[in-house]
C-alpha cells in the first residue's frame, strides 16, 4: 500500500500525523506499506519508520509548518513524475492520496500508467466550500479537476461526518465515505498528578491563521473577571503571530499569553500533560488532532460547534461547544472551567475515556482495510 502526502512529520500538522500513524496500524496488521511524501533540508531520502518505508521526494518547501501554492505545485509535479518509476520497485495495491489537491493528480498518474486505484482522503482544504472566507477563489479554479478525481478514485472518504457532508453537496453521483481520524492513547496520556497550584492553565496548538479563530479567543479572554486567575500558551506558528501578539498586548493580556512558537512532536505529550484544559476557537475544521490529542492527554476541551468538534466534544460531558465568532459565550465557558478544577478534571477524564473508546489509530487503519475489501482490492502482506 502506497500513502501519498507532501506533509509527514515533522512537516505539517493533523494530516501528516494521519499519515504516521495510520502508516504504523496498517504496518502492524500486516501490510506492506510505504509512505511517498516531500524531502526537507537534512531529512534522509529513505528511511525505515516503525515497520515501513518513507521515500521523499525533491520538492520546494522553506517551512516545517506550512506550504505556499507553489511549493504545492512542485510536489505535484515531482510525484506524478517518479510515482510509476517508484511503482517498479514497489508495486503497490493500492494508493491513499491525503487530500484531492495536491496528492490527487499524481495518484490519478499511477492509476493511468500502472493500473493502481486510489483512494482520497479528504482533509478540509481539499473539500469546495471549506473555508469560504480564504478559499472560495482557489475552489472556484480547482474545483472541476477536484470533481474530477474523485469521479476516478476507487473511494473518496472524509474524516468527519460534517466534512462528508459537505462533500457531498458537489460530489454529484460520487459516494462519500466517513472514517474519522484517530489518536495514539499509549503516547498522549494524562498527567500523574493532577496540580492545584498557581494559575490554571489554558493552551492552544495549532497554526496561527485566521481559520484557527485565535482573535475571537484574545477577545473572550480580555472579556473575563479581573479576578480570573489562568495563563495561556499558544502553541504554534504562522502568519498571524505578530498580529495576534499585537493584539494580545492591547487587550491588556501580554502577561498572561505566551505565545510558545513551533513546538517539536516528540515534546507535544508532556505539553499537554502540564495544562488544564484546551481552548480551540477554530472557525472550520475536518477533525482536529489537536482536539483527540488533548482528549487523550485528559483535558477538558473549549471549542466551537463546528464540524469534527461537534463528533468529539459532548458539551457539558467532556467540554463545552460554543458558536463560532462568539467571544462572550467562549468567555462564559473559560470563565467556568477556570473557576472549577475539578470540572476540569472530572470532563478531562470523560474525554479520555471516549476517544480509547471510539479513536484509536488501530480502528481507524481496521476501518480503512475494510472499505479497500469493497473494491475489492487485494493488499500483499
Amino acid at each position: 500500500m502506497l500513502l501519498l502526502n507532501y506533509e509527514y512529520p515533522p512537516l505539517g500538522g493533523g494530516a501528516g500525523n494521519a499519515t504516521a500513524n495510520l502508516a504504523r496500524e496498517l504496518a502492524g496488521l500486516g501490510v506492506a506499506v510505504r509512505v511517498v511524501t516531500a524531502a526537507f533540508k537534512g531529512l534522509p531520502r529513505r528511511e525505515a519508520v516503525d515497520g515501513y518505508a518513507v521515500r521523499r521526494l525533491p520538492a520546494l518547501r522553506r517551512h516545517a509548518d506550512h506550504c505556499s501554492p507553489l511549493e504545492m505545485l512542485s510536489f505535484m509535479g515531482s510525484a506524478a513524475v517518479a510515482l510509476p518509476v517508484l511503482a517498479r520497485e514497489f508495486r503497490p495495491d493500492v494508493c491513499v492520496a491525503f487530500f484531492g489537491i495536491p496528492c490527487g493528480p499524481a495518484a490519478w498518474v499511477l492509476k493511468l500508467l500502472r493500473g493502481v486505484p486510489y483512494v482520497v482522503s479528504l482533509r478540509g482544504g481539499d473539500v469546495p466550500g471549506f473555508q469560504p472566507y480564504d478559499l472560495a477563489g482557489y475552489h472556484r479554479l480547482t474545483g472541476p479537476l477536484i470533481r474530477f478525481l474523485w469521479r476516478q478514485a476507487a473511494h473518496v472518504v472524509a474524516n468527519s461526518r460534517g466534512l462528508a457532508a459537505l462533500a457531498r453537496t458537489s460530489a454529484g453521483q460520487t459516494p462519500i465515505a466517513m472514517i474519522p481520524n484517530g489518536v495514539d492513547t499509549a503516547l498522549f496520556t494524562p498527567a500523574s498528578e493532577l496540580s492545584r497550584e498557581g494559575p490554571v492553565r489554558l493552551v492552544f496548538v495549532g497554526r496561527l491563521v485566521r481559520q484557527k479563530g485565535l482573535d475571537v479567543l484574545l477577545d473572550a479572554l480580555a472579556r473575563l473577571p479581573e479576578t480570573a486567575c489562568f495563563e495561556l500558551s499558544i502553541v504554534g506558528d504562522g502568519p498571524l503571530r505578530r498580529e495576534l501578539a499585537e493584539r494580545a498586548r492591547r487587550l491588556g493580556l501580554g502577561d498572561r499569553v505566551r505565545f510558545a512558537g513551533w513546538v517539536g512532536r516528540a515534546d507535544m505529550p508532556e505539553l499537554l500533560r502540564e495544562a488544564d484544559a484546551f481552548v480551540f476557537p477554530s472557525r472550520d475544521e475536518g477533525m482536529p488532532n489537536a482536539v483527540l490529542e488533548a482528549m487523550a492527554a485528559g483535558l477538558a476541551v473549549a471549542a466551537t460547534r463546528i464540524a469534527g468538534n461537534e463528533e468529539l466534544v459532548e458539551d457539558g460531558r467532556t467540554g463545552f461547544l460554543v458558536p463560532p465568532d462568539d467571544p462572550a459565550a467562549l468567555a462564559s465557558v473559560l470563565t467556568r472551567l477556570i473557576g472549577d478544577r475539578n470540572l476540569c478534571w472530572r470532563l478531562g477524564a470523560a474525554g479520555r475515556d471516549k476517544v480509547v473508546r471510539e479513536y484509536s489509530w488501530r480502528v481507524v487503519a481496521g476501518a480503512y482495510l475494510d472499505l479497500f475489501r469493497k473494491e475489492p482490492i487485494i493488499l500483499s502482506s
